[in-house]
């Protein structure tokens, strides 16, 4: 057999099309052929296989367009396969249409809108279908309302001839709306269009612009298969709304002075009167790093895997079996109910001590529970050693691995040893596996709710991870250790902003095909219908400090192109490397700068002439580490904050281990007194070179390296 398929695509000069030919219905087989396409006419490309009909049941495949500039875009339609039947015929001659990937109705064929909002159209009336028929015809409506139904029409008597009373009504097959006919070789070449008509009246909607056109393709033992994309209808109007909150906000008179995931019901049942249709949480990570106040930032998971404790409902985990063990907390959880702040520690704190009393009383039964098994084992690979590290942060009193007296450095082998059921501390272990089982069931039940009455989940993923996590204890090579993710400086926030996380490897993650991402989209969606993924400016670059900073404003863009040295004499910029990297000082500046004290500050933090900062103060991190076995009082608050502001009172940072060659500019360079201390003639086309720098060079740059991760992930 011969398939044969015209892609529908006006290309420009320079580019290309290619289709992939699959061996198994999914993209993700590394089993695919790709080939070139070849020019047919102006509206068309078109390419040619042979199929062994013995071996093919299904033909899949899907299109990728190439540009001039070498970028890849794929075709919205990123599986279209063909079902070869028993007795087929010698060839099938395909029509597509290319989906832009950002047309507006696609949205309507995501998670959200097919299994929730718009899960299942009105029954309609079957079409009734040829023993033999020479066309396929396919497209695709959204949603339509109730006693409507999509027809087509159009040229000759097999079309109805253009009568709206005589239109062929289609049926719907997964996402598309299809009907076979018998076509004469006679009546081609034939012109139709699609449209929706009303049941009931039997009034029609018509396509708007031109007929569609089919020349007469094919011979008597050919069939022709039609994609036609998305009729070309009025915008059908859907709107719905949607409310952000953070768990730990939905109290109840049920939880234990916390919002916990059956606190979800409760907010379903407010946005289903409401009206609204989505609901989008903060975070719900386990962020269990110092058992401080400071682990109730939801932004910082030692898990990118792991469910938080603290959302979990006491009363369901016990269940009628273990009640008992909750009858003495009524009082201290109507206490803890009633502040009008949460008080984390506590909260934490009682319900590991009460979680631990459930654990204990029915371990031997979940022993022999299939569906808790079911669960560890799809879930083994990040759930065991997420166990080991948590038990090792308990017994160790950090998260720090590094601070470890054992299993400093992650082996898979050693770990899968010390989580066996003959250690000694097994039952340490299985808590956490019992305590995220729980969690597990409790948050999918809540999913399942807010679905039975029309309202989708939205979860929050964090672009980073924290430092001393268990995924940077698995896998340290997939995060830069040396470097911290931050903001640039705004409005806001005038010196940046430093969270701390360690950036991404993301050449490390590309070698296998973003194994980590994936697994980490794949668990969410076991709760979650939609994703925010926080901070996705991090997909193109990320504001990355040197771990020697403290300070935002210490950082830059990665990636980045450089400016190379040679730059500087291109652009006649006089240029003094020490000069540029190196913060500047001054006698004038330091008593500007401390007043009174400046002879003080000199004498204890500077050295040398000109003005340089001492080699254990030359750093932002030394000076804060000073600092803190000092007095804390405002003085001292103050005489820090000021030498940040010097170390950071330069102009160039110098790339590492470039030889003296690349540097990237500091941000807001033309505000430090270093630079305004420049020539006027020097400081102009520096500042042409710094606005090329930030707001010229690096956007065809950051764009690709978006393009190799989000569109693989997604």
């Amino acid at each position: 057999m011969k398939i044969t398929l015209y892609l529908r695509y006006h290309t420009n000069f320079g580019e290309t099309l290619s289709v992939k030919k699959y061996s198994t219905k999914t993209t993700d087989n590394k089993d695919s052929d790709r080939i070139l396409m070849n020019y047919f006419s102006p509206e068309y490309w078109t390419a040619e296989f042979d199929l062994d009909t013995a071996a093919d049941h299904t033909f899949c495949y899907s299109y990728e367009l190439h540009l001039k500039n070498g970028e890849v875009v794929p075709d919205g339609e990123h599986l279209r396969t063909i079902e070869i039947a028993k007795k087929s015929v010698a060839n099938i001659h395909t029509f597509d249409s290319w989906n832009n990937e950002g047309f507006i109705d696609n949205v309507f064929y995501t998670a959200p809108f097919r299994n929730v909002l718009i899960p299942e159209s009105p029954a309609r009336t079957k079409t009734k279908i040829p023993k033999s028929f020479t066309h396929i015809f396919r497209v695709k409506v959204p949603f339509l309302k109730k006693n409507e139904q999509v027809c087509l029409t159009g040229s000759g008597l097999e079309l109805g001839d253009w009568k709206q009373a005589d239109a062929i009504r289609l049926s719907k097959e997964g996402d598309w709306w299809t009907t076979k006919l018998a076509l004469p070789q006679e009546s081609f070449p034939i012109q139709y269009n699609y449209g929706i008509t009303e049941s009931k009246d039997n009034q029609s909607i018509v396509e708007s612009g031109e007929n569609r056109f089919l020349p007469g393709i094919g011979t008597h033992d050919s069939l022709t298969i039609l994609h036609d994309g998305f009729a070309r209808l009025p915008i059908q109007k859907w709107k719905g709304a949607g409310v952000a909150i953070p768990v730990f906000s939905l109290k109840s008179k049920k939880s234990f002075g916390i919002g916990e995931f059956d606190d979800i019901k409760l907010l379903a049942d407010w946005a289903k009167e409401a009206g609204i249709k989505l609901i989008q949480i903060l975070p719900v990570n386990d962020t269990i790093a110092t058992f401080s106040f400071a682990d109730s930032y939801p932004y910082a998971a030692i898990s990118a895997f792991a469910l938080h404790p603290v959302y979990i409902n006491l009363e369901a985990t016990a269940g009628k079996k273990h009640a008992a063990l909750l009858k003495g907390l009524k009082k201290k959880q109507k206490e803890l109910n009633d502040l009008p702040a949460v008080d984390y520690v506590e909260v934490l704190k009682y319900k590991l001590e009460i979680l631990r009393q459930i654990c204990d009383a029915s371990r031997e039964e979940y022993l022999e529970n299939t569906d808790f098994y079911a669960f560890f084992t799809a879930n083994k690979h990040w759930l065991a050693p997420y166990a080991a590290f948590s038990y090792l942060r308990n017994k160790n009193g950090t998260a720090d691995s590094s601070l470890w007296k054992t299993n400093k450095e992650y082996s898979k082998d050693a770990i899968a040893k010390f989580v066996s059921p003959k250690a000694k501390h097994y039952s340490e272990i299985f808590l956490h596996y019992f305590i995220q089982y729980h969690l597990h069931l409790q948050l999918k039940d809540s999913t399942e709710y807010a679905h039975k009455k029309g309202i989708v989940l939205k979860g929050d993923i964090p672009i980073g991870i924290y430092r001393y996590s268990c995924d940077a204890w698995m896998s340290p090579g997939l995060y830069n250790m040396d470097m911290q993710a931050g903001a640039p400086p705004d409005d806001f926030a005038v010196k940046g902003q430093n969270w701390g996380f360690p950036t991404y490897n993301w050449q490390k993650m590309q070698e296998d095909g973003f194994d980590w991402w994936r697994k980490r989209f794949e668990q969410m969606s076991n709760y979650f219908d939609a994703f925010r993924i926080d901070h996705i400016l991090g997909f193109f670059r990320i504001w990355s400090i040197p771990l020697h900073a403290v300070e935002g404003i210490m950082g830059y863009f990665v990636p980045a192109v450089p400016v190379h040295i040679n730059e500087f004499a291109e652009r006649d910029i006089w240029f003094d490397k020490d000069r540029y990297t190196r913060p500047f000082v001054t006698w004038p500046l330091l008593h500007e700068t401390f007043g009174e004290e400046a002879m003080t500050i000199k004498d204890t933090y500077f050295e040398g002439e000109p003005l340089q900062l001492k080699p254990e103060f030359d750093t932002q991190q030394k000076v804060a580490e000073y600092f803190n076995t000092r007095e804390k009082n405002a003085q001292n608050d103050n005489i820090k904050t000021r030498l940040f502001n010097i170390i950071s009172n330069v102009i160039l940072f110098e790339v590492p281990d470039s030889g003296g060659n690349l540097f990237h500019f500091r941000i807001t360079m033309d505000k430090t007194s270093s630079f305004q201390s420049l020539e006027w003639n020097t400081q102009s086309p520096l500042k042409d070179l710094y606005l090329d720098y930030f707001y010229r060079r690096q956007e065809y740059n950051w764009r690709k390296e978006a393009l190799k991760k989000l569109p693989e992930l997604k």
